[in-house]
């Protein structure tokens, strides 16, 4: 106050650009003024964050659609705890079905759906038969708008390909609240939700993503695209992209009215926004045949976020046919979901085994020192896709060995329980193998006296994944007659699976 007071006199002072309209009198008006102008603005700040405090602390998407005008437009409102982690809530799921195939394939969205928490619909091609009543524990169903009007001429392909790519449309008209990401798949494709939810949390959903994953068989991704998420494994857009999908979308299915399915159609639509894929290695479109062992029992150091083609594969456990084998291993899955079906490996090196664990799944024990690049390469057990050849495949496989001495001795699940807080213990028992049972040698028989296999490990949090991927390590812990306890964890600072 008195430093402003004196520019009146002082010609030195540093204010005294001031000194034309302030005179004491002028400057106790002008200090009162911003005074005054200070506290409004104060005041105005404490309304907003009261006001934006009364709505939910998370990132919301307000969806308006004008049926007559074709006039699409979102706005995101951010409220003050924007950064509030990605949850179920924040997903809408559009599942691709049909009247027809639903009777048999609806045990699979059982699985993991959840009535009252995960949000979305399958879509139908036609209303249900109303003799027999929708069960609760199915999602919800819609009836897809008629597609009639629209051109496709894919000779070898079906016209519910329209039907099901406009289910991005159809699922943005419904103007649900507080949507991320649209994930889209098939009634015969399994979820993994709080493993999707891992994947998707680590991208800003503010921005355009297309997210999923290319088929296992080189000849469909050669015949469809190498740079299109396969629908059956599921694929995620965030809600900027659908915003703009949506305005193209009509339109460019006619476009591209010779493409084969949904999928491709997406992806077609997606590029002429200018997105490219964003891939993970967790989405399984499983376009193989025969027995998907091998794939599973190598599993990419990634979250299992999804498995489709079901119908078209061997039961995963030997023993229980499809579905009983998925409730066996959706039973892991919930009790430590980050950890399901990862990969680690270690050696006995008193008895010069190799021993390779998919947690939650199965156990294979080598009774010869096999390299870690060897460990992770999945044994191929299933073929292609469309020609039912041993490949190529869009991964490294190597096929089992001839010699029955050289094949693995092979453990499937047989139980899995928490013993202590974030404390896992899994057992495996021996059922069957590639052939190993049938070696004579006299070194064999210490593996084949084995017929239980114990995991310890403590259960892995959804952080983990934030970090750079690395594959956690094992130890054998004890060695007895017929049983071998092995124990996971993180590897240690400088630690590497080196053959000595």
């Amino acid at each position: 106050m008195s430093q402003i007071r004196d520019t009146t006199t002082t010609h030195d002072s540093p204010l005294k650009f001031l000194k034309p309209c302030t005179t004491p009198e002028k400057s106790g008006e002008l200090i009162s003024f911003f005074m005054k102008g200070a506290l409004s603005i104060s005041l105005l700040v404490s309304i907003y964050f009261v006001f934006f405090s009364n709505f939910s602390g998370q990132s919301r998407w307000l969806i308006r659609y004008c049926p007559s005008c074709e006039n699409f437009s979102a706005v995101h409102h951010r409220s003050i705890d924007r950064l509030e982690k990605t949850n179920i809530s924040h997903i809408l799921f559009g599942i691709g079905g049909s009247v027809k195939t639903w009777k048999d394939r609806r045990h699979y969205s059982e699985l993991w759906w959840k009535p009252n928490t995960t949000r979305g619909y399958v879509w139908l091609d036609e209303k249900p038969n109303e003799n027999e009543p929708w069960l609760v524990n199915s999602p919800p169903y819609r009836v897809s708008e008629d597609t009639s009007k629209f051109k496709y001429t894919n000779w070898y392909g079906s016209r519910s390909a329209i039907r099901i790519a406009r289910i991005v449309l159809e699922s943005f008209r419904l103007g649900n609240d507080n949507v991320r990401w649209l994930v889209l798949g098939d009634d015969d494709t399994v979820f993994f939700p709080e493993n999707l939810i891992d994947v998707l949390s680590r991208y800003d959903h503010n921005q355009m993503y297309y997210i999923g994953g290319n088929s296992e068989s080189v000849e469909q991704d050669v015949i469809h695209s190498y740079g299109m998420a396969f629908g059956g494994g599921g694929m995620a857009l965030s809600y900027p992209l659908v915003v703009q999908l949506v305005k193209l979308l009509d339109g460019c299915i006619d476009r591209y009215h010779y493409l084969y399915g949904s999928d491709e159609r997406i992806c077609a639509c997606v590029a002429e926004i200018g997105v490219s894929i964003t891939k993970e290695l967790g989405f399984h479109q499983f376009d193989i045949r025969d027995d998907p062992y091998g794939l599973l029992a190598a599993h990419p150091v990634a979250p299992l976020v999804s498995l489709h083609h079901l119908d078209y594969v061997k039961p995963l456990f030997p023993e229980k046919d499809q579905l009983d084998s998925l409730r066996s291993l959706m039973g892991v899955y919930k009790m430590d979901p980050v950890r399901t079906l990862q990969h680690s490996f270690c050696y006995d090196l008193k008895q010069n085994w190799s021993v390779s664990i998919s947690w939650g799944y199965t156990v294979q024990i080598y009774p010869t020192l096999l390299t870690a690049k060897q460990l992770e390469t999945p044994l191929q057990t299933f073929r292609t896709w469309k020609s039912w050849s041993n490949g190529p495949f869009t991964f490294n496989t190597r096929l089992p060995n001839n010699e029955a001495c050289e094949r693995p001795v092979i453990f499937y699940l047989d139980r899995v329980d928490e013993v202590g807080r974030g404390k896992m213990f899994t057992s495996y028992k021996r059922i069957s193998s590639l052939g190993g049972d049938e070696c004579g040698l006299a070194t064999h028989a210490t593996v084949l006296a084995l017929q239980t296999v114990e995991v310890s490990s403590s259960k892995m949090i959804g952080k983990d994944w934030k970090r750079v991927r690395r594959r956690q390590c094992c130890e054998i812990v004890k060695h007895e007659s017929s049983a071998l306890q092995i124990m996971i964890r993180r590897c240690g600072s400088g630690e590497t699976v080196t053959l000595p």
